[in-house]
């Protein structure tokens, strides 16, 4: 089905950017703007622009850039008739469709189909638990022993999938859903050279909805309950099976992409502005009931780049929860370095041994717990050196070690200031010279400086899982790592150039820019800048492709008695054209509102002098124009042999060279 154009139209009219960026990143007012860290590329310092007046956004440091559709395609990776129904859904709009033909619906995004698939299997499992006598009987009595109510099973979207072999995978075949989408989803397995409909993947478990940050299921986790519930011959099947299940990957699942609660805990984290960070669903459900919502959950797999980068869009506070288990958080430490070197700011807290966040929580209660988060709350270095510091004891040897692992961390914090704070902190808790340890961070530095980027990521990552402890790290830490490199600032080799541009490329640039931003406002009544500044360069074209295209649309246009508006290129079918119009569109700085309201200086801006800018512009591009006719006069005169031809080009040259003259006057001072 294809949504009708007046439908499509409805929707753009509704999505406001600032609402529809807000959902995934934290943004902060900043003059009539908004800004954050970009979600698309890594980035510490903020360059991600939202102008709400243009209904645009602009990454200044990856060049992302379009309206609402464009970053809600992109944010989650959907396709355009996705992202319009997901706006559509956001602001209420009934989504009025048209039939596809044959052709378009052979081509219709797979992606789609995938969501409304694992959508109608959230439902399916909800209704087994609450309508089916063995959800209510397993499932549903499971729950309510962990103390879920009515409200957070519904937050969560819980469900049951009964103990039979193709009771879902049944129902959606009846509902006209294929076999193949069904695989595709992760929800369906066929056994290999079986001619078989296949089995269910989810049998006798409780079910989790993993939703992504826009909020739609993008796969599931289940978890086992017979071993529980039923008698021996069952606690022996069970016992067989994996505790839980999760999707494998697929179209629209990557795990390490993923955090289980991001979309109900992103509103709290932003508000908030921190992020606690626990293991399992249960932990995450258990402390939402808890009025502790702003908390997400790793599912049991190690911390990833993308998801710390996730967590980042919100905040850049993470405090992670572990219980007791010291071997575990030893193996883990080396891991979080990867928090530190994205920036983020990270506490540790520990739960007495034998409880997680989720046990803990319910054996004291939602304020009780509140408090220890509070009490027991230690940043990552500090908290890194105390568990070191047990193991090593007085054995100089493992406490040289624990030094080289913990300024190995520190270094990875890129605020200077932080570092030189921690290093500081450092030295009085291991009563060792302060200097020593930023001398020594200052050699790991320039060495991780040094090398590329794919070799710093196989460094960090090369260490062997199971031999993060005192007695590895000894074996692995050498001093003739920190020799001083031949050459800290040396470019490397595969560094791209920088396409050079002549002086008319940057004057045919900023006369369409002005088109393009201004061409429909009046100079004078009834004169439009399109109308004015188009009279005045009759006869030049330019030299650019895409801009002499944009120019020729602005004439024949035009012509035609119409004025192409900003809207049209800013939503233009090629990407090109509609990347360019955003990057003329958006704004890098902005006068401080300090200058008026304190100072009482009125700068006035590029619309307050729109007359004297086309002038201008106009000026600007007929001087480029003539002076590249100047350079090709001259670079001819060179091959011509006769005097009557020299005298003709070196005519036409000086001609040019009056044109140029009369257009620096008109400038004023002119260089170049």
């Amino acid at each position: 089905m294809r949504i009708n154009p007046e439908t499509v139209e409805r929707i753009k009219q509704a999505a406001d950017i600032v609402e529809v960026v807000g959902d995934f990143v934290s943004l902060k007012k900043k003059g009539a703007n908004y800004s954050a860290c970009c979600p698309f590329h890594n980035e510490k310092t903020p360059s991600f622009n939202v102008n709400p007046s243009r209904q645009i956004y602009k990454c200044f440091g990856c060049g992302a850039a379009g309206d609402s559709i464009k970053f809600v395609m992109d944010v989650d990776g959907i396709g355009y008739g996705e992202a319009l129904r997901y706006l559509a859904s956001k602001y209420n709009i009934e989504i009025e469709e048209e039939e596809l033909t044959d052709e378009e619906a052979v081509r219709q995004n797979e992606r789609e189909s995938l969501y409304i698939i694992l959508n109608f299997a959230k439902n399916f499992y909800q209704q087994q638990l609450h309508d089916s006598e063995e959800g209510q009987a397993i499932g549903l009595s499971y729950f309510r022993e962990r103390g879920f109510t009515g409200e957070i099973r519904k937050k969560f979207e819980l469900g049951y999938s009964l103990d039979t072999w193709d009771s879902f995978s049944k129902e959606a075949l009846e509902k006209g859903y294929s076999s193949q989408i069904l695989e595709k989803a992760g929800l369906l397995i066929h056994k290999e050279g079986s001619q078989t409909a296949g089995y269910d993947r989810f049998r006798g478990r409780v079910i989790f909805p993993i939703h992504n940050v826009a909020g739609k299921v993008i796969a599931f986790g289940a978890r086992i309950l017979k071993s529980e519930k039923g008698g021996a011959g069952q606690n022996q099947k069970a016992a067989n099976q994996p505790k839980y299940l999760n999707s494998p990957e697929t179209e629209v699942y990557h795990k390490s992409d993923v955090l289980y609660g991001i979309f109900q805990a992103k509103n709290a984290i932003r508000q908030q502005e921190h992020c606690y960070l626990v293991e399992g669903y249960t932990d995450v459900i258990s402390l939402h009931q808890a009025g502790i919502e702003n908390v997400v959950a790793s599912s049991g797999t190690s911390l990833t780049v993308e998801q710390i980068r996730l967590i980042g869009r919100f905040t850049p506070n993470i405090t992670i929860l572990y219980d007791g288990d010291i071997a575990g958080i030893k193996a883990a430490l080396r891991g979080l370095d990867l928090v530190l070197e994205e920036g983020l700011n990270v506490n540790v807290v520990l739960f007495p041994d034998g409880d997680d966040p989720d046990s803990y929580v319910r054996k004291v209660g939602a304020e009780a717990f509140k408090a220890h988060l509070k009490k027991a709350s230690k940043d990552f270095i500090t908290f890194k050196t105390e568990i070191l510091l047990q193991d090593a004891g007085n054995d100089p040897f493992r406490l040289a070690a624990v030094i080289g692992e913990v300024v190995h961390s520190i270094v990875k914090i890129p605020d200077a200031i932080k570092r030189q704070v921690f290093f500081h902190r450092t030295s009085e808790m291991m009563k060792v010279d302060e200097q020593m340890l930023i001398t020594e961070g200052n050699k790991l530095l320039r060495k991780l400086h040094t090398q590329k980027p794919q070799e710093r990521n196989t460094r960090q990552t090369s260490a062997p899982e199971g031999r993060n402890d005192l007695d590895a790290t000894i074996s692995g830490f050498r001093q003739d790592s920190y020799d001083m490199p031949p050459d800290l600032f040396a470019p490397d080799a595969d560094e791209p150039e920088t396409p050079q541009r002549t002086k008319l490329y940057y004057q045919e640039e900023a006369f369409i820019r002005l088109l393009v931003t201004y061409g429909t406002r009046e100079l004078e009544p009834t004169i439009t800048v399109c109308q004015y500044v188009l009279g005045q360069i009759e006869g030049i074209d330019f030299n650019d492709t895409v801009l002499h295209h944009l120019l020729t649309l602005f004439r024949e246009n035009y012509n035609r008695g119409y004025v192409l508006p900003t809207d049209y290129f800013k939503n233009h079918r090629e990407s090109e054209i509609r990347e360019m119009t955003i990057n003329w569109l958006t704004v890098k700085y902005e006068l401080s509102e300090l200058w008026k309201d304190k100072h009482e200086i009125i700068v006035p801006t590029e619309t307050d002098v729109l007359d004297k800018t086309s002038i201008s512009y106009i000026l600007r591009l007929k001087k480029a124009f003539v002076e590249e006719k100047m350079k090709r006069c001259l670079q001819e005169a060179v091959h011509v042999k006769s005097e009557e031809e020299q005298t003709k080009i070196m005519s036409e040259f000086m001609f040019y060279k009056g044109v140029s003259m009369a257009a620096a006057k008109e400038l004023g001072s002119v260089i170049g």
